[in-house]
């Protein structure tokens, strides 16, 4: 089966100019006193490697921009750093000297579900820096809702003026399914907006929330929900984690916010409930199967607002992930993974 492109590389998306190096060429290499060869795929790999070069003078950067040229590139390398869903086998059978994977995503389910993982090879995840804009994706599917955002949107194309009530966003409950760093900055702005935040979690407690239920508890918590948020991580044990119980549990105005991974929601569970007007709405970001097919009926579903996995992306995500990678390399070059951050797999 062929490999689709790799996505189109995002322009946008930079690290902030005092960081780049003027004069150099794109995805510089070095070519004197080289130890370690290094591979970067995907959109922004000129800008990593740009920006890496200089700092690591014994590594050799070679950056690929889609699945061919990170074929042909892949097999002296053994670093590789690639976002988890551009990961694909015939890259890691590619790459024979392969020692670590720095992932440029929180998530590493790809990665992990890879058949010919070698069991030598060490995985990191990039995490710790996406709070602002999951909290923010999050606060669009909530205030879109409350606001009724898509009915003002076709009442302004049809020239409708419907001067109404509002519903506020103060006084309501966040339920959060998934208690981390990410939960814990969306907590704190749904504070400072005059909500009760209730986490779905292993820990008892957590900054910013009012009240904490074990996971199996969770339909119990979801029945206190103005909005439902899930920020697990998909794992065996987390497949379908928020299923037709929790989402029979809701308020009838409550509403559905998947911004952590498809495979956590039973979408079928809410397609019906959303189909039965048990539920208000749903806003989604992933799905189990990505990019979402046309033929997906949630694409016409009732009182769903889809959008394209962009939750923990923004155009300065270069930066952001820039000083994680730097440390994880320099302490995997030095023979020092106990300095590493965000572990996944050791070697």
């Amino acid at each position: 089966m062929s490999r689709q492109p790799l996505r189109k590389e995002i322009k946008a998306t930079r690290v902030a100019p005092i960081l780049r190096h003027p004069g150099l060429p794109r995805c510089p290499s070095r070519t004197n006193d080289v130890t370690t060869d290094v591979l970067i795929v995907g959109r922004d790999s000129d800008v990593f490697g740009e920006h890496l070069t200089p700092t690591f003078p014994k590594l050799r950067f070679h950056c690929a921009h889609n699945s061919a040229e990170a074929l042909a590139l892949a097999p002296p390398c053994q670093i590789l750093v690639i976002r988890t869903d551009e990961i694909f086998a015939g890259l890691v059978a590619a790459m024979p000297r392969l020692r670590l994977i720095q992932a440029l995503t929180t998530g590493v389910d790809h990665i992990m579900a890879l058949p010919n993982l070698p069991p030598q090879v060490m995985i990191t995840a990039a995490r710790g820096f996406h709070g602002p804009q999951m909290s923010e994706l999050a606060f669009l599917f909530m205030l879109a809702f409350a606001r009724k955002f898509p009915t003002v949107l076709e009442n302004q194309k049809n020239k409708i003026w419907d001067r109404r009530e509002q519903r506020l966003l103060t006084g309501k409950t966040v339920v959060v399914v998934g208690v981390g760093r990410i939960a814990e900055e969306l907590a704190q702005r749904c504070k400072l907006f005059g909500m009760k935040v209730v986490g779905v979690s292993t820990r008892t407690t957590a900054p910013h929330f009012d009240a904490m239920y074990p996971r199996a508890q969770i339909a119990m918590a979801a029945a206190l929900a103005d909005f439902l948020i899930l920020l697990a991580p998909y794992t065996k044990e987390n497949h379908h984690l928020v299923d037709a119980a929790s989402i029979d549990a809701m308020k009838p105005d409550g509403v559905l916010i998947n911004i952590a991974r498809g495979g956590v929601l039973d979408e079928e569970a809410l397609r019906r409930a959303l189909l039965e007007g048990r539920i208000a709405g749903a806003g989604l970001d992933v799905f189990q199967t990505e990019p979402l097919p046309p033929e997906n009926p949630l694409w016409d579903t009732p009182n769903v607002i889809i959008t394209s996995h962009v939750g923990g992306v923004s155009e300065t995500y270069a930066e952001q992930v820039m000083p994680l990678l730097i440390d994880n390399l320099r302490a995997f070059m030095d023979g020092a993974p106990e300095r590493m951050s965000y572990i996944v797999k050791s070697a």
